[in-house]
């Protein structure tokens, strides 16, 4: 039997850490860190449900060093155990759900969706930072040498273990997590994939869903847009998915904190770790201020397909353009983008 086919102790409560050697290659399972054969213990990192159903298995990715690769080409090594006991069912539970639709996605709950969406940002993230040592091209900002993107991948990773190991987060999601209901006028993307590697950001669409995440702040974003985010539980244009999606993207780019996580001492006859969370630096602002000229180049990024200029979305300063609301802060819906005549109306007045 060779050494990927071990199979560990039935109760592994043991945290792996990649950081310790930097151990990221084809050798190492990306859970536990068991010696693997490289491609042949391996699982891709956009599952083989998710590449059947929409066709991506040829598609192609540019990474940062402008390489070309397929969704087909990108996976990541994983043990015979962690890959039937741990990432099939995961990814047989999402496929369930995703075939049952959005409410069916948001019942899954914050930590299944944390994990499953860490999955692919991790896989991504890997192959990012492996390609860097022999670029294509140079990229402008090399994610290794970004201290504060190494930081928070290994925080993200501490609290991802709970793929693995059997862990209960005392009273708070590593992360937050969106799940948002896409109208189908003017619908006809039924699969859009984008991320931040340096913020851990992270969105995925399947048909009439968008999952929206940024996978290492505690859930602080989700509680500072608590209220945009109940605005948002309802069909929405697409336009204004892509809205709220900047104002993740943003958020995570002024966040200014970066969890640790601390495993409690396992009691006797324990089944799971319960898992603390501290923020280190209490004294400094947890959010950047906010810029509303670099919010604007978020929106204008989201907003490429729709073609919308910077000077549209800046036309006034102090409260860039927004399809979310309308001027007096009402909650608007929207029927089409570009708007025929008489189809705005706010949720208040309707």
């Amino acid at each position: 039997m060779s050494a990927s086919a071990a199979t560990p102790a039935p109760n592994d409560f043991t945290f792996y850490d990649p950081f310790d050697g930097m151990r990221f290659g084809p050798q190492q399972c990306f859970l536990c860190g068991t010696p693997t054969m490289p491609r042949a213990d391996s699982v891709p990192v956009f599952a083989e449900w998710l590449m059947t159903r929409y066709n991506l298995h040829e598609r192609q990715i540019k990474l940062l060093d402008l390489s070309i690769v397929q969704f087909n080409d990108l996976r990541i090594p994983c043990c015979p155990q962690c890959r039937t006991k741990h990432v099939e069912p995961l990814e047989q539970e999402v496929e369930e759900a995703a075939q049952q639709g959005v409410e069916s996605l948001r019942a899954l709950g914050d930590k299944t969706l944390f994990l499953w969406l860490g999955k692919m940002m991790y896989g991504v993230l890997v192959t990012e930072i492996l390609n860097e040592l022999e670029p294509l091209a140079v990229p402008q900002y090399p994610l290794a040498e970004n201290a504060q993107m190494l930081r928070r991948f290994q925080a993200f990773f501490q609290a991802f273990q709970a793929l693995r190991v059997p862990v209960e987060f005392d009273d708070f999601s590593p992360a937050s997590v969106f799940v948002l209901e896409v109208s189908q006028t003017q619908d006809d993307m039924p699969f859009e994939y984008d991320d931040d590697l340096s913020t851990l950001t992270f969105s995925i669409k399947l048909d009439n869903a968008v999952l929206t995440a940024c996978l290492v702040d505690n859930g602080i974003i989700r509680q500072a847009m608590r209220r945009v985010y109940q605005d948002a539980l309802r069909p929405l244009h697409p336009v204004q998915v892509a809205e709220f999606k900047a104002r993740v993207y943003y958020a995570s780019y002024i966040l200014n904190v970066v969890p640790d996580y601390y495993p409690r001492a396992l009691a006797p006859g324990a089944t799971h770790i319960v898992m603390d969370t501290l923020i280190d630096d209490i004294t400094g602002d947890i959010f950047n201020p906010w810029d509303n000229a670099a919010y604007g180049q978020s929106l204008l990024e989201m907003w490429k397909r729709w073609h919308i200029p910077l000077e549209e979305i800046m036309r006034e300063p102090d409260q860039p353009l927004s399809f979310l609301y309308d001027a007096d802060g009402a909650p608007r819906l929207l029927a089409r983008y570009p708007e025929e005549g008489g189809t705005e109306q706010n949720l208040a007045a309707s």
